[in-house]
């Protein structure tokens, strides 16, 4: 049995609909199958999908912050 959804789950576009070359949205993150008919997919599907987009955030983030680590100098401790 489905768990009742006391709030509607919230649609994450943020209106940048421009795919990258994954096929990803830039703004939300959603591929185009989990774009299309959002507001007619089961609750229990867009939850799934707002669990992938965190997932994908958070391994974006990860990247970026990779990115903008200094690199440590030849001779120096890098203790922390």
């Amino acid at each position: 049995m489905d768990q009742l959804e006391l709030f509607e789950l919230p649609n994450p576009c943020i209106g940048v609909c421009e795919s990258n070359q994954r096929g990803y949205c830039k703004g939300c993150l959603r591929s185009r199958e989990e774009r299309f008919n959002w507001h007619l997919k089961p609750a229990a599907e867009r939850a799934r999908i707002l669990k992938l987009l965190a997932q994908r955030r958070a391994r974006l983030q990860q990247k970026a912050n990779a990115g903008s680590q200094p690199e440590p100098q030849p001779g120096s401790l890098d203790l922390f």
